[in-house]
Formats: C-alpha cells, structure tokens, sequence
C-alpha cells in the first residue's frame, strides 16, 4: 500500500517522522523561478501511446495503454497512486524487451470511478484487476507486478487470471506490512492536507522522500491529487501550462542525494501536523484523490496471509525490496528453497519503481526473458 505501508517500514514508513517545520521553511525558500520550474509537473502522454476506460459491470475504470506487440505486462500502483506512478518505468522498459504495457488505476483512485469508491477490500481489488483483464485481453499472455497494496492485490488476482504467466511484488512483505499498521494513521496525518498548486504537491513529495525522482514525481504526482472545484484529477489541469512543460525530459534528473532529503527524526518525537494558515486554506486548491485514512478497515485484509498466497502461486515469481531486512520467515524459507527469484534495490525508497526505474525495468525486463515470456531488444542482455 504505497506510501502507507512503506512509509511505516523500518526507516521509511512513516517517514518516521519528517520535520515539517524545517520542510516548510525549505519549500518557502526555493520559490524562485527556477526552482518552480524545476517542479513543473509534465504530462503523461509522452510515456503511454493512450488511456482508455475501460467498463466493467457499472463501474469505469481508467488504464494506460503502451506498445503493440507482445505479453501484456500489467501493473498495479500502490495507496494512494496511481497508473501514472509507472509511468518512467514503461519509458524503460520498452527498450529492454518486446512487450505490451497496461497500468491500471485501481478502484478509488486515479481517473477510475466505480459505484462504491469505498469498497478497498482485497476480495473486490482483485476482482476487479480479473475483470479488466478479461475484458481487454482475456486470451494475451499475462505478467502481473504490483507495488506495496498493488502487490497484495497481484497476489490475490492471480488465482482469478487462467492466462498468468509470471507474477512480480515490489516492497511488500506480510511481517513488515502487519507491523507498520500501527503506525500508518501518525504517517498520514503527517501529510499536509491540500496544496495550492500542482507543483507545490511534487516539491513536497520530493522533499519528503516519498518519491525521489524528480522527473518521475512530475508526472505521477498528479495523478494523486485532485482539483477541490471540478474534482477532476490534477492530470486534467495539465492541459493549460504553457507548451515546454508537458512533455518529458530525455534526460530526466536523477535520484536526488539524501542530502537534500529532509531527514527523519526518531518517531517519539514525530510533531504533529503543521498548522494551517489562513492564507493557506483561502488559497488551498488540490487535496488527495484518496482519502487513505478512511481505508483502514481494508489494511488488515491486504496483508494477512500474504506471503503463503504469494508461495502459492504455481506460476513463476518475483520478489524485488528496498531492503533484505523487509523478508518475514515465510519468505526467508521460501527464498532458500527457490520458490521465488529475488532482487534487493539499496539506496531507494519505497516508491522503488519511481526511485530507480531503469534498474526495476531492467529486473522485470530480465525475468520475462529468462521466463521466455518476452523476446529481448536487439541490445539487451540475453
């Protein structure tokens, strides 16, 4: 579950406590032209050939559709994302391997709308994730990777996908997941609670550390935020910023050092949200698309049982963490007998697809083709 679960994690989630204080001071003093634009957020439309809804009983729900030719590779966000957040992921890994690419926006989230927005069960995410499938490509080749509460709902889907042919999480672990529930709800009133601009909303996620690739943080920023007025996704305002800013960069910024992370304190001393000024809120224009602390039924349900179900899966699989420390006794007997492939990614945090998406692309890429699930391109390693 994206931030929440992460963010609880260990160090990283919640970001045990981030010093809203110097944060805003630091936000405050890099107002300048430059660094706006710096921040500027990008389109999606260089990353993916099209977006289309997709309709499933009375609900909608939006995908983004890359590639022609190939295993059709899906990909779930984690809470509180959306399709959007692998947006730099597909940018790369359509240059390793022959393959299709579909990022959904799971129910609640994105541009997805379906009659009960509310029903984040494991059960109904995952019927979800078969239903789609099912309608636009019920007979491809399926490989299925999700993120954090992606993952989980992968892990639940794939029982319900006759056509799996592969199976990859990312940062998720039931023991890890389980002990950050406690912490989640501090993590997520520690979020500022709207944002003036779209922009101001990418500073901060960068900032903070909750994604901490720039570029990658342009484009899927906004797919977390919605207007306050139209309630349309912040994606739908893009449209208006001048021409230079909506497209990507072909040499996007890199990760940025920790040293422009704001750090984190130790959780006893997590302060509490930061005041709300009264030009603050006259001004307030974007607030989350989620409201992930009203899902707190539904955390329980994503985790449980997790990595037994994970084992589980006949079909072949892919474990990639930001830390070894993450693996629970199920997944560390697993791993030893060869269950499952795995691939620890230092030096990121749980967004690890947007921190360093070449190298995810590169992990993913690698597996489909020692599968021979996907033909490699012409200068990928074999």
């Amino acid at each position: 579950m994206s931030a929440l679960q992460k963010s609880v994690l260990k160090s990283r989630l919640p970001p045990s406590a981030i010093n809203f204080s110097a944060l805003n001071s630091r936000l405050s003093k890099s107002r300048g032209a430059q660094r706006r634009r710096d921040y500027e957020p990008v389109r999606w439309d260089p990353y993916f050939d099209h977006s289309k809804d997709v309709p499933v009983g009375q609900n909608t729900f939006h995908v983004y559709i890359k590639g022609t030719e190939g295993p059709l590779l899906i990909l779930l966000h984690g809470g509180g994302y959306s399709g959007l957040t692998w947006a730099e992921l597909t940018k790369s890994i359509m240059t390793m391997v022959l393959c299709r690419v579909m990022a959904i926006d799971l129910r609640g989230h994105g541009d997805t709308h379906t009659t009960d927005d509310d029903d984040l069960s494991a059960d109904t995410l995952a019927s979800d994730v078969a239903a789609v499938i099912d309608v636009i490509a019920h007979d491809a080749p399926i490989i299925l990777v999700g993120h954090s509460m992606g993952g989980a709902v992968a892990v639940r889907a794939a029982p319900l996908i006759s056509n799996l042919y592969g199976l990859g999480v990312i940062d998720v672990v039931e023991g890890t997941a389980m002990d950050a529930l406690a912490s989640m709800q501090s993590f997520l009133r520690s979020r500022p609670s709207s944002f003036s601009t779209i922009s101001q909303a990418i500073e901060w996620c960068v900032r903070s550390g909750q994604i901490r690739n720039i570029q990658s943080a342009k484009v899927s920023v906004p797919g977390q935020i919605k207007n306050i007025e139209t309630s349309k996704l912040a994606t739908h305002d893009i449209d208006s910023l001048p021409t230079q800013y909506n497209k990507c960069e072909s040499n996007p910024e890199p990760v940025i050092p920790r040293d422009d992370i704001i750090q984190e304190e130790e959780s006893s001393n997590m302060p509490p949200p930061p005041p709300v000024s009264s030009a603050t809120t006259t001004n307030r224009k974007y607030v989350w698309r989620i409201d992930l602390a009203k899902t707190e039924q539904h955390w329980f349900g994503w985790f449980k049982g997790l990595s037994m179900a994970f084992l589980n899966v006949p079909s072949p699989k892919m474990l990639l963490l930001a830390g070894v420390d993450r693996l629970d006794r199920e997944l560390t007997v697993g791993q030893m007998q060869g269950k499952f492939q795995m691939q620890v990614l230092p030096a990121c945090g749980h967004a690890v697809h947007e921190d360093v998406p070449d190298k995810v692309a590169e992990a993913i890429a690698t597996f489909m083709v020692r599968h021979k699930f996907a033909e490699p391109a012409s200068d990928f390693p074999r």
